[in-house]
């Protein structure tokens, strides 16, 4: 299960939504940081898919720093720091933590919380 983790993360900072969705569940569930409080709720792959192709366009420069993956039965959790930079060619960063369920060896449900 790490390996599926790992192949996520590489196709996230590769942009590669393609191969990040071959990795979950048609039935899938994704919960964004934002807005806050509560974040939204994406559920089904179009949808989710449909999400994460916007989402490279808002931020093309977009990258996960993986800090720590813990592996507990069919969870996953980890630990990382979202990179971006904004048009003006300003930096930024937020530290997170992603809560991974895995069905039939896939990303079932992808949950997303951040600090501040």
């Amino acid at each position: 299960m790490l390996s599926l983790i790992e192949n996520f993360n590489k196709a996230f900072n590769l942009h590669d939504v393609d191969a990040m969705m071959e990795l979950m569940t048609e039935d899938c569930l994704f919960e964004n940081t934002f807005p806050p409080p509560d974040g939204e709720c994406v559920r089904g792959k179009n949808n989710v898919r449909k999400f994460w192709d916007t989402f490279f366009k808002k931020s093309p420069r977009a990258t996960i720093e993986i800090e720590e993956i813990i592996v507990c039965g069919d969870r996953i959790f980890q630990r990382w720091v979202y990179h971006w930079q904004e048009p003006s060619g300003k930096k930024g960063h937020v530290r997170g933590v992603d809560i991974f369920l895995i069905r039939d060896s896939l990303i079932h449900e992808k949950r997303s919380y951040v600090k501040g």
